[in-house]
């Protein structure tokens, strides 16, 4: 007796209602022929508001590095290639547009906006400003709790967002420092000063990580120090406490002002990925 392969799960057409969850990328081809199917690409949508962590292949060896101070000059390079941002995803006119609080690149030139269908177990994205073509796969999370929020840091005036998804999480910290306009990443952290400087211009956080009983624990990070470490997110009189190291490594509570939330917080931790 034969048993068929049972079939994959339709997605639904793309919308604001339909989009939220984790979406793993497959594939970036461009015009001209180049592709990329190697780069760590996982993009969050929470109800309204989204974070996106892309990271390139071939990262080196971080195991001695417990803070920004300890990073040298050649794994700062391979940093500066990261993407990342954080914001608001709208849909008008056909078009849907990536609005960016957070970017871990200078600010684009362009908008980022694109048209979304399906073709069986793939989400299709194609650029309108630039044109690319992406593939998108939805992984299997749960979706609750699920919400998110725009952070501002009560002391520093920082950008910062964060969303949960059952038990998954990304949160995000903009750089304090401004970046020279009109380049790339690569080319401020070259043409920085001292090491000082450009590590400055690294310093912009966007983690992922999960909720699991030991608490809320990084997994992957623009910042790769922070992996392993305890976010400990505390809700308190409408200021969010997150737990976050400085330039050296030291341990502080960064208090955030919840400027836009969309979803109610849960902030508890899960056994085997059931809400305790």
């Amino acid at each position: 007796m034969s048993i068929a392969a049972s079939a994959p799960i339709a997605l639904p057409e793309p919308s604001l209602e339909t989009l939220p969850g984790l979406w793993r990328r497959s594939l970036l081809a461009w015009p001209d022929g180049r592709e990329d199917r190697t780069s760590f690409v996982n993009w969050m949508q929470g109800p309204g508001l989204y974070l996106d962590l892309r990271q390139p292949d071939g990262a080196p060896d971080f195991s001695g590095v417990a803070s920004l101070s300890d990073l040298r000059h050649e794994e700062i390079v391979w940093l500066a290639r990261q993407e990342g941002f954080a914001g608001e995803l709208v849909h008008e006119d056909g078009w849907f547009e990536w609005r960016r609080d957070i970017d871990f690149q200078p600010q684009a030139i362009y908008s980022d906006r694109g048209r979304l269908w399906i073709e069986g177990g793939t989400m299709v994205e194609e650029g309108k400003d630039i044109p690319y073509i992406e593939h998108w796969h939805r992984e299997p999370v749960a979706g609750s709790p699920e919400w998110a929020a725009r952070l501002e840091d009560r002391e520093t005036g920082q950008k910062g967002a964060i969303a949960r998804l059952g038990s998954l999480f990304m949160i995000a910290r903009e750089r304090y420092c401004e970046t020279p306009a009109g380049l790339t990443l690569s080319e401020c952290v070259e043409g920085a000063a001292d090491i000082a400087r450009a590590r400055d211009f690294i310093d912009c956080e966007i983690s992922q990580g999960a909720v699991t009983s030991a608490g809320w624990i990084v997994q992957r990070s623009s910042l790769p120090f922070r992996e392993g470490k305890a976010v400990m997110p505390c809700l308190a009189a409408g200021i969010l406490e997150t737990a976050d190291m400085d330039a050296k490594g030291r341990p502080f509570a960064r208090r955030w002002e919840i400027t836009d939330l969309r979803g109610e917080p849960l902030l508890d931790v899960t056994e085997n990925g059931v809400t305790r």
